[in-house]
């Protein structure tokens, strides 16, 4: 009822459950809908110069694909806690409205880039209205947004082709009402030697930019989940392709041969087709949510939550005096095979964090790590890590900060233990395994070796 009245649309079931979901079929649940009302408000407030972030507690579905332009176009963020749960979310979203407050920002910005002679600003993605062709406008811009800007090459370069420069500049007005201006140039060499373009490739820019092109699809509702897994798979095979071809000629062609910064596009395309985005079953409102929030995150932030990061926990009191080297545990491979019915794991994508518990783990370090007397009494719907106690536990919520400090946000954890039904997110996260979302990584890799093999023939 009101402004805006958004009526149930195909697709979404009772607490946001996907009904009858065609991956062949354009996910039309993703995009804003007929209903226009809140695409015409986000403009006006962006006309307005108001920014707006939406904070939504919420137990069902409440079709955030509708209005989650809000956000998107005025420069604000999506923050989504579903289902909400007063003693597991509080902390995250008292820490989330007090860093949207208290967070370096500036105010009523417009930014501009222009590049050397034979480079053309192609596209630009991220939060931002855009009202003329060469600027984007922000009615707000913080220290956590980052934009994708997409260059095309037209034409010979300088003269002397030796350097190509790109140049951002953003007009902003400071919290204290001072205008400014930033300036950013960027001098790039270039070559004409393909191998040396492999060299330098930057991995983490290369799949921001797909990851940012299907969540803009997504939000559009202009392609499938089928369609936009089989894309990533054939960039991927036409960049080591390419490779292969013109950089590695006198390898055998038996073997997948793999640039060195580029050795990881094989298992980031495969996370990117098993992660949330791309997964079937995901909810319609949280795959908005991450769709919305991937088109506004850095590079580096964007890698986690592609690919997880996995820590063993369990025996951090031993490791911090012997191998440890740094706040965090060397990372694991994310596959099933590394877990130790007896140990502690602890996953983190970015967005949340999982503490597993394996069937064997002692009583002894449950109690110290979760104030309970065993095993038994872990609770998925309440059990938190203890503040205070020995070593374990203490070294456990210095990984814990540690985690959330990297990330410049507190992430919400989530504990669950070996053969509860709350586990499923925690292995969902494991994606070199086979599973229901896909192939395991080496068999990924095999049918990667096959697609370039049939190539050349």
């Amino acid at each position: 009822a009101g402004l805006g009245a958004l009526k149930p649309r195909d697709g979404a079931g009772g607490g946001g459950a996907v009904v009858g979901q065609n991956d062949k079929a354009p996910l039309k649940i993703a995009g804003p809908g007929e209903n226009q009302t809140w695409k015409k408000l986000a403009q006006e407030a962006a006309d307005h110069q108001v920014c707006v972030d939406l904070f939504l507690l919420t137990q069902g579905h409440v079709d955030l694909a509708a209005f989650a332009v809000l956000a998107r176009f005025t420069g604000g963020d999506v923050h989504h806690y579903h289902p909400f749960s007063f003693p597991l979310d509080t902390a995250q979203l008292y820490n989330d409205v007090h860093w949207t407050l208290v967070r370096p920002q500036g105010m009523e910005a417009v930014m501009r880039v222009r590049c050397s002679a034979g480079l053309s600003v192609a596209g630009y993605s991220g939060a931002f209205c855009k009202r003329a062709s060469t600027d984007l406008d922000l009615p707000a811009v913080d220290c956590n947004k980052a934009f994708m800007v997409t260059l095309q090459h037209d034409d010979k370069l300088s003269p002397d082709g030796n350097e190509a420069c790109v140049q951002c500049a953003l007009l902003y007005t400071t919290v204290a009402g001072e205008r400014r201006i930033r300036v950013h140039t960027l001098s790039l060499p270039c070559t004409t030697v393909l191998g040396n373009l492999f060299r330098s490739a930057d991995l983490d820019v290369q799949l921001h930019k797909h990851v940012s092109s299907m969540c803009n699809q997504l939000l559009t509702g202009t392609a499938s989940l089928q369609q936009l897994r089989e894309s990533m798979t054939t960039v991927c095979v036409n960049t080591l392709y390419a490779y292969r071809k013109f950089c590695a000629t006198t390898s055998s062609s038996g073997q997948l041969i793999l640039p060195e910064a580029l050795k990881l596009l094989p298992l980031y395309t495969l996370a990117a087709q098993k992660g949330v985005l791309l997964r079937s079953e995901t909810a319609p409102d949280l795959r908005v949510r991450w769709a919305s929030t991937f088109l506004s995150l850095s590079s580096a932030f964007i890698v986690p939550r592609v690919y997880p990061r996995m820590f063993a926990v369990h025996n951090l009191a031993q490791d911090s005096q012997d191998t440890r080297t740094g706040p965090l545990p060397t990372a694991l491979a994310l596959a099933s095979e590394k877990l130790d019915p007896a140990g502690v794991y602890l996953c983190e994508n970015g967005l949340q964090l999982f503490l597993w518990v394996g069937r064997q783990v002692s009583d002894e370090l449950v109690r110290e790590l979760f104030g309970v007397p065993d095993l038994a009494s872990v609770m998925s719907s309440s059990t938190q890590v203890a503040q205070q106690g020995g070593v374990a536990v203490t070294e456990l919520n210095t990984v814990l900060n540690e985690v959330r400090r990297q990330r410049c946000a507190f992430l919400k954890l989530r504990v669950s233990k070996r053969g509860d039904p709350l586990e499923l997110p925690f292995f969902n996260c494991l994606i070199e395994d086979r599973s229901q979302a896909g192939m395991s990584y080496v068999e990924f890799l095999c049918h990667i070796h096959r697609q370039i093999q049939s190539k050349f023939n």
